[in-house]
């Protein structure tokens, strides 16, 4: 069954709600508005309107009342995701801007408007661009990173522990990710509140965004001049020396891309890991009885509350059918990153727990998966553990329905997450040095830390070996992190804490 945009030129005319109908949302040919106060605040009701209406994937209206297709389908999803034949990330296809229906001064002008970067990139272009980025990554050393990382939470929760309240978004979860990625890309010296707040206002659409955009490129490009003629051991040497040859331009446009997309999302989980680890009680229930880690919980996480929403977009190549419904060549797909997530074809029941299984798509699938969500889960399960460390007793400090959300289309975000604990004394920071990032050694697997298996020999000694698989192969080594010698430390502090003691 078709369900074409009625209010396309040429389509029957549909029944579109007279001015003043209280029917909320709705545009031209009697189509849900996705932009406006609906989404903005309740964006999976919304989501669970659109699939009981229309199935897994359904017309929806973008600002400007332009047409366009969510797919809110797991399996949708995933086909769209790995067939760029099909789905294109070439925004040059859109038949609405090829008509001039959209245009600059569009409001998602910012997000589909072309780039020379691996994002908008299919085939060749894509595969060169991309790859530079996943090499420089695999040669970052893992196990330094995550070290940096508790460092620099301890050293955030130093400056409001002594208080015995903090806004956990404002002082903790929107800094961790900028100190943590400044370092990978080595540029320490430039971490400041001023690149913090122009990393969060360039996403949102502000008036100053080209402001913030113009500082952050800014940063970058001085970063880069400074690597064609002083390489060092970090990710933006590594790109500028990357066989890809990618000019000065590529190098700062991805480590713009990168930058903004690890911290934007990477913010916004431990913002929502914390909140829920407060608030939920499958989180209360199953921490106070040692029987959750913080890497399950960002995992538990990464389901019900992804960073982002939804991702927008892919052209359709050529006219085909998904999900019932005809697709045209030059139509916008919308990933429903939550509604796939919450599709009842792979989750009929969404408060059973997902342990163990990563088949979200919280970081999108395909050829354009996300290449750093092994570093943004690193960073959430290392803070989120240092937070918890030091401040065993944290609560929230406001009613849960005080809460309030910033959303879009692309996300929703805290504006604050207030809390409340015991002052606690300050703890002493080492002043080592930020350390080369190029692994010495090791695989990539050294970012896992919340591997499934559960099982793992432990000699005597301590040292841990991995328990054989059924197939003969070896299993993934559970690393040190998810030890019982550290988590059960933690979990022992927080059992106390949610029985009163």
């Amino acid at each position: 069954m078709t369900t074409p945009f009625s209010h396309e030129p040429g389509a029957p005319a549909g029944a579109a709600p007279p001015p003043g109908c209280p029917a909320h949302g709705l545009g031209p040919g009697g189509l849900r508005r996705y932009y406006g106060p609906e989404v903005e605040n309740d964006i999976v009701g919304l989501n669970e309107k659109l699939r009981a209406e229309h199935g897994s994937v359904a017309p929806v209206l973008l600002h400007g009342d332009v047409p366009a297709w969510l797919v809110l389908g797991h399996s949708e999803n995933l086909h769209v995701t790995r067939t760029p034949s099909q789905f294109s990330r070439d925004s040059r296809r859109w038949r609405a801007l090829q008509d001039g229906t959209v245009g600059p001064e569009h409001p998602l002008a910012p997000i589909f408007t072309y780039q020379p970067v691996c994002v908008f990139a299919d085939g060749a272009t894509h595969e060169r661009q991309r790859g530079a980025i996943t090499d420089s990554m695999g040669r970052i050393d893992t196990r330094g990173v995550r070290r940096h990382i508790n460092r620099f939470s301890n050293r955030l929760v130093n400056d409001f522990c002594l208080k015995g309240t903090a806004d956990i978004v404002s002082q903790f979860a929107e800094h961790l990710p900028m100190m943590v990625m400044c370092a990978i890309f080595g540029m320490p010296e430039e971490y400041d509140d001023r690149l913090v707040q122009a990393a969060r206002d360039m996403t949102r659409g502000t008036e100053t965004a080209v402001t913030s955009n113009a500082y952050v490129v800014g940063v970058l490009t001085r970063l880069v001049e400074r690597r064609r003629t002083s390489p060092e051991s970090d990710f933006a040497s590594w790109l500028v020396e990357h066989p890809a040859a990618m000019s000065d331009i590529e190098v700062i446009e991805h480590l713009r891309l990168t930058l903004i997309a690890a911290y934007e999302s990477t913010a916004n989980l431990i913002a929502n890991v914390i909140r829920m680890v407060l608030t939920d009680p499958r989180f209360r229930a199953r921490l106070s009885g040692g029987h959750m880690t913080v890497p399950e919980a960002v995992e538990q996480t990464l389901w019900d509350e992804p960073p982002f929403s939804a991702v927008f977009g892919r052209w359709a190549v050529g006219d085909t059918e998904l999900g019932g419904k005809h697709i045209k060549a030059g139509d916008a797909m919308l990933i429903s990153i939550a509604g796939a997530n919450s599709d009842p074809a792979v989750r009929p029941d969404l408060s059973a727990g997902m342990e163990g299984n990563r088949a979200h798509l919280a970081f999108s699938g395909g050829p354009h998966e996300c290449p750093g969500q092994d570093i943004g889960r690193a960073i959430a399960d290392v803070g989120v553990d240092a937070l918890l460390m030091r401040l065993p007793d944290l609560e929230l400090a406001v009613e849960e329905s005080g809460l309030r959300w910033m959303g879009n289309i692309m996300s929703r975000h805290l504006t604050e997450l207030p809390v409340q604990f015991a002052p606690s004394p300050q703890q002493e920071i080492d002043d080592e040095p930020m350390t080369a990032m190029a692994a010495r050694s090791g695989p990539r697997s050294d970012w896992e830390i919340s591997s499934s298996p559960r099982t793992s020999g432990r000699p005597a000694g301590g040292k841990e070996t991995a328990a054989p698989q059924a197939d003969g192969d070896p299993a993934p080594v559970i690393p040190d992190q998810r030890t019982r010698s550290t988590t059960g430390r933690l979990w022992q502090a927080v059992s106390s804490w949610w029985k009163g003691y």
